[in-house]
This record gives C-alpha cells, sequence and structure tokens, in this order.
C-alpha cells in the first residue's frame, strides 16, 4: 500500500540521524530534569492540588517525552520547501492527493520518534524519579488513542500551515505562532487548570489541550477515556478542512522556483 510505503521510507530515513538525535533526546531530557526540580521545590512549600509534589514530576516527564509525538512534528509537513523548489507541482500531479501524501510520511517520523525519542526519554524518567506506571490496561489504551489523535491534530494543524505557503510563500511564522500557542494552552509548563480563569476559558476552546493536557491526565488517571471524543471531534473538523484548503491548492498554485 502506498501511503504504508511512504511511512516506511520516512522512518527509514530518520534511522540515518540516530546518532545526532542522541542530543536531542539528553537536551530534551536535561529540560525535563530542571521543570521536575522546579516543581519538586514548589511542591516543599505547597500541596500543589490533586497532583501532589510526586504527581507534577509525572505530569511533567510524561508531558517532556510525548512532546516528540505531539508537538514536535514536521514543520509545515516540508511543505513550504515543496513550494520553493517547484516540488510542490509534482506532487500534486500525483495519482494520489495531497494530504495523505504528507500526512502518511510524517506517520513514518512520528513513529521513529515513538521508538527512538518518546520511549527512551521517559524510561530515563522512569528510573530518574522512580515513576509509578498505571496497573490498569484500559489507561494504556485510553493513552494509546489519545496519542494517536493528539498527534493527527498536530499533522493537520502543520499540514494546514504548509499549505498557507502556496498563498504566501513564507509559512514558518504561522508555525512559530502555533507553537508559542501550544506550549502555553496545552498545558505543557503548568497544568490548565491553574491558568487564570480567562485564559484557560479560552484553552479549552482550542485543540491545544488535546495535545497534551488530556494524554498525561489520562496516563495519571486523573481523566476518563471519554475527553478523547473531544480529540475525535476536532480531528473530524481539521480533516475537512484539510480537504477543502486542498481542493483549493489545486485550483491555486503558484511555483516559486523549479
Amino acid at each position: 500500500m502506498l501511503f504504508a510505503v511512504l511511512a516506511r521510507k520516512a522512518y527509514a530515513r530518520n534511522l540515518q540521524y540516530r546518532g545526532s538525535h542522541l542530543l536531542h533526546n539528553a537536551v530534551s531530557a536535561v529540560f525535563g530534569f530542571i521543570y521536575a526540580s522546579i516543581w519538586t521545590g514548589l511542591g516543599s512549600d505547597s500541596s500543589l492540588g490533586v497532583y501532589g509534589a510526586k504527581g507534577m514530576v509525572g505530569y511533567i516527564a510524561f508531558n517532556q517525552a510525548i512532546l516528540w509525538i505531539t508537538q514536535f512534528t514536521t514543520n509545515g509537513l516540508g511543505l513550504e520547501q515543496s513550494v520553493r523548489t517547484g516540488q510542490i507541482a509534482i506532487d500534486l500531479m500525483r495519482p494520489v492527493h495531497l494530504f495523505y501524501q504528507a500526512m502518511s510520511r510524517e506517520w513514518g517520523q512520528i513513529w521513529y520518534q515513538f521508538l527512538y525519542k518518546f520511549i527512551p526519554i521517559y524510561v530515563l524518567y522512569y528510573f530518574i524519579f522512580s515513576l509509578q506506571l498505571p496497573k490498569q490496561a484500559s489507561v494504556y489504551g485510553w493513552t494509546v488513542v489519545a496519542l494517536i489523535l493528539a498527534s493527527y491534530i498536530s499533522i493537520c494543524m502543520n499540514y494546514l500551515i504548509g499549505v498557507a505557503s502556496l498563498w504566501t510563500t513564507e509559512s514558518r511564522w504561522f508555525y512559530w505562532v502555533n507553537y508559542s500557542f501550544s506550549m502555553l494552552l496545552s498545558g505543557f509548563f503548568i497544568p490548565i487548570e491553574w491558568l487564570p480563569a480567562w485564559l484557560r476559558t479560552i484553552s479549552f476552546y482550542t485543540p491545544y489541550p488535546y495535545l497534551l493536557y488530556y494524554p498525561t491526565r489520562i496516563y495519571l488517571q486523573l481523566e476518563n477515556g471519554s475527553v478523547v471524543l473531544g480529540a475525535l471531534l476536532w480531528s473530524i473538523g481539521f480533516t475537512c478542512a484539510c480537504l477543502a484548503v486542498t481542493a483549493g491548492v489545486r485550483r491555486k498554485l503558484e511555483v516559486q522556483g523549479g
């Protein structure tokens, strides 16, 4: 199947850079250790709500690990570069939908990052912080579903950012705006319920909590699996948006290079 082949090719391409990616893992692990240490210090003077000091360490550790599969997706799925080189014209001529092409390649990237970044980082934290693992199989099942939907939402958002380059020729700033909002509204730095009321309300009306906050809460057994329904609805909405935008792209193509 073509989509599986594209995913495998993207995965195989990343295998060539395993050595350099170890540095990414080390830096990411250090940042997570710093965040966890800060919350450990804060927990010595306050209860930290339903999390407690130990729970906040687990929250930060899981958040830091899943960044690689729910947040750190390819900038614009590589479509901006494709527009600049003129490759986009060839991609659109192929008898395969542009969205499915880009999405399949990105799933290969995410699978690589799951195996070589998420797992090593979380295993490291498990031993450093003596983390507690969920005992119910259903928790793992719902967490996997939440992470798959989170990854898909991130793919769709980056696809829309990449496709925007067909109109703006420069969509990188969209990526950084999205990244900034995501760090703030996804519950990465601080659980969403601790944000100011007005900012918390804004956050819950966006897809960002489904990227980090809800998957982590499910894993920590602070939410039940029903919250993935919201992620599913966002996924459906983003899918419709991606398909509609791609239809518009086929009617308007301005090649900048090639």
